[in-house]
C-alpha cells in the first residue's frame, strides 16, 4: 500500500491526500477493513454517498469544533502542547484558505465524501502525524452535529440582523403614511376604519413572533453532542464539559446514543422558516392587492416590478409573487426532513446526511426572501387621494354608531340590530354614509325596537371613518391612540436594533 498524490489540474497545484492504493483502487482510510472493496471502488457509490457539494458551507464551524476538541485532548494528556500548537495552526491555515478559494480550494475532494474528512485530510497532509491525532475521541457522527448547532447559532444571528432591517422599513413606512385612515377587513370584506400605521406595526408584530422562534431555538437544544463518538462514547478519558464550555452550545449531552441520532434542532429550525416563509406570503398576498388597480391603495417602487413581454403598460408585482411562491419550497423542506426522521432507530443512520440539503436550502430562501420584502417596503407608499376616495363605502361606522347607542344606555345586541336595519336603510334608499340619514332616522329606528329616543348632540363625532380612528381607546387599537403608542415602541426598538 502506498499514499497516492492526487492532482488538481483546476488550481493547478497538487495536494496529498492520506488515501490508500490497494490492487490499483482507491480506498478511504476509514474502511481499510473492506479490502479495497468498499464504496470507495465504485465511483457511483462514491459519488452517491458524498455529501460534499452542501456541507462543505460547514467548514468554518468544523474548524471551530476541531480547535475546541484539540485544545481538550491536549488538557486531558490524550495530545501534547506541540500537537496542539500544530493542530490550531494548520486548522487556522485551511481556514483562511477556504475563505481566499471557497468553492475552487484543492482540497474539496468527493472521494473525502464531506467536509469533516476533506478539511482532515488537508491537516494530516500540512502537519502529519499531529493531524492524525485530531479525531482522538470522536467521530463523524457527534462532529457533524456539533457543527450544525454551530451553523444554526450563526444562522439565528444573520436572520435576527435582517428582521432588524425589516422592523426600521415598517417603521419608517409608518411614520411617513402611518396616519392615514383607510378600512380593515374581515373576510376581504369592509369592517371597520383604521390608520395605516396600524396595519404596517401589526406586520412587524408578526414578523417579531416569526423573530422569537429563532430566538426560542437558543433556549432549547442545548446540549454539546461532542464526545458522543459514533454512538456509545469513548473509553478515553476526554472531558466533554471542556468542549461545552467553549463552544457555548449548553452542555454535554446526558445520552451518547441520542445526541448522534436526532435533528430536533434543524427540524425546529426550518419550522420556524417555515413559519416565517408563511408570514412573508400573506403579506405579499395582501400588497399584491392592495397595488391592483381593483384597490389601487398602494404604490410599489417601480423597481420592485417588472413589465410584461406583450403589454406595454404593465407593473406586475413579480418580486412579492416570489416571495409568496417560495413559501411552498420552504413548507417542503420542512416535510421532507420530517419524513426523512421520522423512521429512523435510534442511533446514527445515513439518512441523517440529507438533513442539510433542506435545512440550508430552506434558510437560502427565507434570508433571502426577509431580505427582497425589506426593499420592498422601503420603497412603497400609499396613495391616500385613493384610499380618501372610497373611504366611506362598505358603512366602516357601523360598530361606532352602535357603541354610540351603547354610551346612551342602549343594550349592545339591541343596539347592534337597530344599527343593521339603518344599514339596510341606507342601502335601499341609494345612500352611502349613516350619516346621511339624519338623527330622526336614528332616532325613529331606536323608538321602534323599544330603545327611546337616545340621540343627542354628539351623534355626529361618532360617524365618519376619521373620528371612528380618533375614538379608538382600548389598549392595542388599530386608530390613532393604539397606533402611536405602538410606533414608539417600535421607534425604540429600532434604535436598540441599531446599537
Amino acid at each position: 500500500m502506498e499514499s497516492r498524490r492526487l492532482n488538481f489540474d483546476h488550481v493547478g497545484s497538487p495536494f496529498v491526500y492520506p488515501l490508500i492504493m490497494t490492487g490499483g483502487r482507491l480506498d478511504k482510510p476509514w474502511e481499510t477493513s473492506k479490502a479495497a472493496e468498499g464504496s470507495g471502488a465504485d465511483p457511483t457509490a462514491a459519488r452517491f454517498v458524498a455529501s460534499l457539494s452542501f456541507d462543505r458551507r460547514l467548514y468554518k464551524h468544523d474548524i471551530t469544533g476541531s480547535i475546541a476538541h484539540a485544545r481538550m485532548l491536549r488538557d486531558v494528556g490524550l495530545i501534547s502542547p506541540d500537537d496542539l500548537e500544530q493542530i490550531e495552526g494548520g486548522l487556522r491555515d485551511i481556514g483562511n484558505q477556504i475563505d481566499r478559494t471557497a468553492d475552487a480550494w484543492p482540497g474539496w475532494r468527493v472521494e473525502l465524501e464531506d467536509v469533516h474528512m476533506c478539511i482532515e485530510a488537508a491537516l494530516i497532509e500540512k502537519i502529519g502525524d499531529a493531524g492524525r491525532k485530531l479525531h482522538t475521541g470522536r467521530s463523524r457522527n457527534d462532529q457533524v452535529a456539533l457543527d450544525l448547532k454551530l451553523w444554526l447559532q450563526e444562522a439565528t444571528g444573520a436572520l435576527r440582523a435582517k428582521f432588524a432591517v425589516l422592523f426600521a422599513a415598517f417603521v419608517d413606512l409608518a411614520e411617513r403614511d402611518g396616519r392615514l385612515v383607510m378600512p380593515a377587513y374581515t373576510h376581504l370584506q369592509r369592517a371597520q376604519p383604521i390608520v395605516a400605521g396600524s396595519e404596517l406595526l401589526a406586520w412587524a408584530e408578526a414578523f417579531d413572533r416569526a423573530l422569537q422562534r429563532f430566538e426560542a431555538l437558543g433556549r432549547v437544544n442545548r446540549s454539546n453532542p461532542l464526545g458522543s463518538g459514533a454512538v456509545a462514547g469513548s473509553g478515553l478519558p476526554i472531558d466533554r464539559n471542556h468542549t461545552a464550555r467553549a463552544l457555548g452550545v449548553g452542555p454535554a449531552s446526558a445520552s451518547s446514543i441520542d445526541a448522534t441520532s436526532h435533528r430536533d434542532a434543524a427540524i425546529d429550525f426550518v419550522y420556524a422558516l417555515a413559519m416565517t416563509a408563511m408570514t412573508l406570503s400573506r403579506l405579499s398576498e395582501q400588497w399584491i392587492l392592495y397595488a391592483s388597480n381593483e384597490f389601487g391603495f398602494l404604490k410599489l417602487d417601480a423597481q420592485h416590478t417588472t413589465g410584461s413581454s406583450m403589454m406595454p403598460q404593465k407593473r406586475n408585482p413579480d418580486l412579492l409573487e416570489l416571495i409568496r411562491g417560495r413559501c411552498g419550497g420552504v413548507y417542503g423542506d420542512l416535510v421532507a426532513l420530517l419524513t426523512i426522521c421520522k423512521g429512523l432507530p435510534v442511533g446514527y443512520c445515513r439518512d441523517l446526511q440529507l438533513d442539510k440539503q433542506h435545512l440550508f436550502r430552506a434558510y437560502d430562501s427565507v434570508s433571502d426572501c426577509l431580505e427582497m420584502v425589506a426593499a420592498v417596503v422601503r420603497g412603497a407608499g400609499f396613495d391616500a387621494d385613493r384610499i380618501a376616495a372610497r373611504l366611506d363605502e362598505g358603512f366602516l361606522d357601523a360598530t361606532s354608531l352602535a357603541e354610540y347607542l351603547v354610551v346612551r344606555g342602549v343594550p349592545f345586541r339591541t343596539a347592534h340590530q337597530i344599527v343593521g336595519r339603518l344599514v339596510q336603510r341606507c342601502e335601499q334608499q341609494g345612500l352611502a354614509a349613516l350619516k346621511e340619514l339624519g338623527e330622526q332616522a336614528v332616532n325613529d329606528e331606536c323608538a321602534q325596537a323599544g330603545a327611546g329616543r337616545p340621540c343627542g348632540m354628539q351623534l355626529e363625532q361618532w360617524l365618519g371613518a376619521a373620528n371612528v380612528v380618533r375614538r379608538y381607546q382600548s389598549s392595542g387599537s388599530a386608530g390613532l391612540s393604539g397606533f402611536e403608542t405602538l410606533l414608539d415602541a417600535w421607534k425604540r426598538r429600532v434604535v436598540s436594533d441599531r446599537t
